[in-house]
């Protein structure tokens, strides 16, 4: 063990520990639960020290030596290589001034390790210091809010993105490939006018194409950053153009565009543009919740359900009934979904415990929102590669459809729709179909019928 050093005191920490004084007393005071800031979270958080350094260097407020080592340790620490060290539980102070600390102290630790061989400790403290000059020009109030924004773009792009565009592709191909198999329409889960396979899957495609178009205004929303506001917003011990140099070295970095916020009190006391994204992610679990839906009850059967598609058999469905297939992959991203859209009640409920100057639930506003996207982007990618890309149409469909009572819609126009509503009910209570009835009750010459009744006028408008 080692001793270090915080404003309230000395504390022990592990002689192999990065982390100081503040961060053993989180630990201590948070023992709640296993649930950790994640990967992402870490690298925007030291990005932000490591370009802040950058910025204090330039304005002479810490000098090259030491800056040097604070940016090379922040580079690591950006880069995964101390997340270790991250011990501190998201269940913990409001603002993550635990994990803001944890951060500096780390960073802290590791410049000293540079300079001098040796990890930390309270005599070092005075060479460099985790509030004065790895926290220099900002606080917790506006470094963590920051840090959410960045970390949530950046899995935005490196993950929900490209997942989403992989699931829009299987949709679109699978769409041509079914567009020839023509297929019970059903609205209220009852039989309606025909539709093709492929016209569904269109329509699944549709739904991606807008939920990509929708995370694009989530993104738009998280580009504004609090950095700069310090402490209540009013900037005070910070310059005015460090937030401004610092968003400008990340975008860079990150090739994100980043922007200050034009409102530093609206930033720091709200995480309304965090409530945003997220009610924008609980529309994309809402509507992936309805694929899934749908491909788990065209495929149920086989025999003795809808069974109009054949789902890639991916393991064994039960444990006592052989030969068994379930839907399982659909059922995966529907469970995400559940969780996707019960995170978004927790920010939701973080997003009004924001006190006058600061919200009081960053943490857990971070850890939902990031567990959103990232479940989504899995969910979504294992959906595309599993499920979608191995669907096969089978027969039934089509078979179905010369059986179905709305085809009864398209005598309509021929003879109305009172006489085309008694025509269906007595198809249905005779079993015959409406063609073999209609010829019965109606007028209508054969060619007529097998023109007025061929599913496949039916699947696109007419002029």
């Amino acid at each position: 063990m080692r001793k270090e050093k915080d404003s309230m005191g000395e504390m022990e920490v592990p002689d192999d520990a990065y982390y100081g004084a503040s961060t053993k007393r989180a630990v201590m005071n948070f023992p709640i639960s296993d649930l950790r800031f994640t990967r992402s979270f870490i690298r925007a958080l030291c990005l932000i020290k490591l370009y802040g350094c950058a910025v204090n260097e330039k304005d002479g407020v810490i000098d090259k030596k030491k800056s040097e080592a604070i940016q090379k340790a922040s580079r690591e620490a950006a880069e995964g290589k101390f997340d270790d060290q991250f011990v501190v539980d998201i269940f913990q102070t409001g603002s993550g001034t635990s994990t803001n600390m944890n951060a500096n102290e780390v960073i802290t630790s590791r410049a000293i390790e540079i300079l001098t061989g040796a990890r930390g400790g309270e005599n070092n403290r005075s060479l460099i210091h985790p509030n004065d000059h790895v926290n220099a020009g900002m606080s917790s109030n506006d470094a963590i809010p920051t840090a959410i924004h960045i970390a949530a773009l950046i899995d935005i792009t490196e993950k929900l993105e490209p997942a989403l565009t992989l699931l829009e592709a299987a949709f679109e191909k699978k769409s041509q490939q079914f567009m020839g198999v023509i297929k019970t329409g059903r609205t209220h889960l009852q039989d309606a006018t025909p539709i093709l396979l492929g016209q569904e899957f269109l329509g699944y495609k549709g739904q991606i194409e807008r939920a990509k178009e929708r995370l694009q205004y989530a993104r738009t929303r998280l580009e504004s950053l609090a950095l700069g506001g310090t402490a209540v917003g009013t900037g005070i011990n910070t310059k005015s153009h460090f937030a401004r140099e610092v968003i400008e070295l990340i975008s860079k970095d990150l090739k994100i565009n980043l922007k200050e916020t034009t409102n530093h009190f609206q930033a720091q006391s709200t995480i309304d543009e965090i409530v945003d994204a997220s009610g924008v992610l609980k529309t994309i679990a809402v509507s992936l919740l309805k694929i899934a839906n749908d491909i788990r009850f065209m495929g149920c059967g086989p025999r003795a359900g809808f069974g109009e598609i054949q789902l890639p058999a991916v393991q064994p469905g039960s444990s006592i009934m052989p030969g068994k297939v379930n839907p399982v992959i659909a059922e995966s991203l529907a469970m995400v979904c559940a969780q996707v859209i019960g995170n978004d009640v927790t920010i939701n409920i973080a997003g009004q415990s924001g006190n006058f100057e600061l919200n009081v639930m960053l943490p857990i506003a971070c850890y939902n929102l990031l567990q959103s996207i990232n479940l989504l982007a899995s969910a979504s990618q294992n959906f595309a590669n599993q499920c979608i890309e191995g669907l096969e149409a089978t027969a039934k469909g089509p078979q179905m459809v010369e059986a179905g009572l709305s085809l009864c819609t398209a005598l309509v126009p021929a003879i109305g729709y009172d006489a085309s509503a008694r025509i269906a009910h007595l198809a249905y209570e005779s079993g015959k179909t409406i063609k073999e009835v209609a010829k019965e009750e109606t007028s209508l010459s054969q060619v007529e019928l097998n023109s007025l009744l061929d599913p496949h006028r039916m699947i696109s408008q007419s002029d």
